[in-house]
């Protein structure tokens, strides 16, 4: 198996890395089939530049999907799910996920080897999220008799199917006012009847 490690890097290293990565997610979310030239036309930098940081397209594809994973990760202790009240917690890590995973569709949807370091990343995001809904649950917001881990399933199958909708246009999305949309699918269909949305 390749594994791909990413090491720091100097500032205009780094911001070049991001540049490409950048570039590759609108390009391969455009055309999947696009070539290491293609996207480094969409960067603005040499194709050598592009094969200096990547190898091969699967190293530069597996980039992303880290890359996505880990912003995936930030968005979500951005919502201090641990210590901010859990409804609050919720709204905010959805518009929070929401950003990422319309920004950076292709890449969180990348098929990669088994046990590579996106899954991992994503496995800590999955604990997160656990967290956040068994607290929910504490403060009475889930019903007792609703498994959390099921209704965190129910919760990622909406916002996949959201993310599905906007594919290819994050400049189209309020991702606040589908945050919102969200959370009330999820809560009247889980929720206790008296919570406030």
């Amino acid at each position: 198996m390749n594994e791909v490690v990413i090491r720091p890097l100097r500032a205009d290293a780094e911001r070049t890395v991001q540049t490409i990565l950048e570039a590759a997610e609108r390009t391969l979310n455009r055309k999947p089939n696009a070539t290491m030239e293609e996207i480094a036309a969409a960067a603005g930098v040499a194709r050598t530049t592009v094969h200096r940081r990547f190898a091969t397209r699967e190293a530069l594809i597996t980039a992303m999907a880290i890359w996505a994973s880990r912003q995936l990760a930030n968005a979500v202790e951005d919502a201090r799910p641990e210590s901010t009240p859990p409804i609050v917690a919720l709204y905010q890590a959805t518009a929070n996920a929401l950003r990422v995973k319309v920004s950076w569709g292709f890449a969180m949807n990348a098929a990669l080897a088994p046990g590579n370091e996106a899954d991992r990343i994503k496995a800590g995001v999955v604990e997160r999220c656990d967290l956040l809904f068994a607290r929910l649950q504490e403060a009475g917001i889930l019903r007792a008799d609703v498994d959390p881990v099921w209704a965190r399933r129910v919760y990622y199958a909406l916002i996949h199917e959201v993310c599905q909708d906007l594919s290819g246009h994050p400049d189209d999305a309020d991702t606040d006012a589908f945050a919102t949309q969200i959370v009330e699918t999820l809560l009247r269909g889980v929720g206790t009847p008296n919570t406030q949305l």
